[in-house]
């Protein structure tokens, strides 16, 4: 069988990630939706958005000394089947503590898959053109946001909440597939010493590189979701955004990073990554203090300015993701990805209860104290620049194309 070109491989990576991504996505609009047919209450239903990130977290903790003790062919085929299995244990549940397992599944497979596509990533493509393929896997999130949960919206106010986990299963299914025959083994993180797999992972706990990179990880989420979970009654209650017009805010941003990441990517390998970031944390701080304090204003001077939290803020990731993936050798990469993947989700669940902690709500409806959480985002973009300076990564030459 002729290996699939490279591009086609991100691709259909890509679409591993655009699944589990739209999976976790997808249950935060359907809310009212499933706090009425399933009879609960906010504090039922945010147990079931967070038990997503909670188990991915858990279970990519204690799956860490393992990844790298295997084909990760093999690991891809197998933690991917799991989340298909819960996603259409998702579809076929009629109570809302069938739900919370099945969600909970979901995020345990779903976590682990995506470390383990990093980790792919990472080891078949080389260190000169990694930060253009992580922007190729990132879009996956752009286009999760921006197409798939509104067309997943549509399909559950349309036929009911569980159509859009049917229409995941199925693509996730042909995802499948199509990796089952195209995916190559991936076996080079494997040695024959010794050095790989769980005799590597006690080394990497020891790792200060590999410390002060999953620190990098856990300040840059917090630089970026302390104000994502209350961004949009923000948007609806402060700067006058209509109800009916909020999904025009996302799918303006996810559409202009679908096309940003890749090029902030080839950016990253032609003049560097630290170059990059810094560039693109400065501006980023720029626009989330104009979004964060901004006054009520019409419509499309909101939707620039969020398509420019969208590419830059957003786009951090993309050259932060690839001096992650670099900071460790290739028989240690997997289990660091997951650790990394843990610190994000762990990062991203603290940040959530963090800003309800900082806001409040006043009695006319506009939310208090939501641009302090604007400063707190910028501090915390300062300490990840310090930190991407200070992690170490393979050695490798601008790309001269």
């Amino acid at each position: 069988m002729k290996p699939l070109p490279e591009r086609l491989l991100l691709l259909l990576l890509a679409a591993v990630q655009f699944t589990h991504i739209m999976d976790f996505m997808i249950l935060m609009p359907l809310g009212p939706q499933l706090m009425r047919e399933l009879d609960i209450g906010p504090g039922r239903f945010s147990a079931l958005v967070s038990s997503y990130t909670l188990a991915a977290g858990m279970v990519g903790l204690l799956a860490a000394p393992f990844m790298d003790r295997y084909d990760r062919r093999k690991l891809l085929l197998g933690t991917y089947a799991g989340f298909i299995a819960g996603t259409l244990a998702c579809a076929n549940s009629h109570t809302a503590g069938t739900l919370l397992f099945a969600r909970a599944v979901c995020g345990a497979f779903g976590g682990v898959s995506g470390a383990v596509v990093l980790a792919i990533v990472s080891d078949l493509v080389p260190p000169v053109r990694l930060a253009f393929a992580m922007g190729i896997i990132m879009t996956a999130f752009s286009l999760a946001a921006a197409l798939g949960v509104p067309f997943g919206l549509y399909l559950a106010q349309s036929i009911n909440w569980e159509a859009p986990f049917w229409l995941l299963a199925g693509l996730s299914a042909v995802v499948w597939t199509a990796l089952w025959w195209n995916l190559p083994t991936v076996r080079g993180h494997l040695s024959t010493d010794g050095s790989s797999g769980f005799h590597a992972f006690t080394p990497l706990l020891r790792n200060a590189n590999a410390g002060r990179a999953l620190l990098f990880m856990g300040t840059l989420v917090f630089s970026h979701f302390t104000i994502i979970p209350l961004l949009s009654p923000y948007l609806v209650h402060n700067v006058g955004v209509a109800e009916k017009h909020l999904f025009l805010f996302y799918l303006v941003g996810g559409v202009l990073t679908v096309f940003s990441g890749p090029l902030i990517g080839r950016w990253a390998d032609r003049y560097g990554r630290p170059r990059v970031f810094n560039i693109l944390v400065g501006v980023a701080c720029l626009v989330t203090l104009a979004l964060t304090h901004a006054p009520r204003l019409p419509l499309g001077v909101t939707l620039i300015l969020g398509g420019l939290f969208f590419v830059f803020a957003s786009g951090r990731f993309v050259p932060a993701q690839a001096i992650l993936s670099l900071a460790v050798p290739s028989a240690q990469r997997g289990a660091f990805l997951s650790l990394s993947a843990c610190t994000r989700d762990f990062a991203s669940g603290i940040t959530a209860s963090f800003g309800g902690l900082v806001v409040t709500q006043s009695a006319a409806g506009p939310l208090e104290h939501y641009a302090g959480l604007g400063w707190i985002a910028v501090g915390f973009s300062l300490v990840s620049l310090a930190l991407a300076f200070r992690v170490r990564v393979s050695q490798i030459a601008p790309s001269a194309h």
